[in-house]
């Protein structure tokens, strides 16, 4: 059974070695260019603090540091889990 908790956002780390080009035509090597994150989340799950990783699509809305976001976690496993 699937449960629910919030999570804080404690890293946010762009992923400088993919770049992702949104335009056709460039004056700058980085015009247009969109980076994928990866965000680390920590969360309390069956009274114990656990971590997770997430990568965040090219373009996608990036969580700041210190916002909350919703974890899915495992009932009984509580380390198996996705965020939201």
């Amino acid at each position: 059974m699937e449960k629910e908790t919030m999570g804080t956002v404690v890293s946010v780390a762009k992923q400088w070695w993919l770049k992702v080009n949104t335009t056709p035509v460039r004056m700058h090597p980085l015009d247009g260019a969109v980076f994928p994150h990866i965000i680390k989340v920590e969360y309390e799950a069956e009274g114990q603090l656990f971590s997770k990783r997430k990568w965040i699509s090219a373009g996608a809305p990036v969580p700041a540091v210190g916002s909350e976001v919703l974890v899915i976690y495992c009932e009984g496993k509580p380390k198996k889990a996705k965020i939201v």
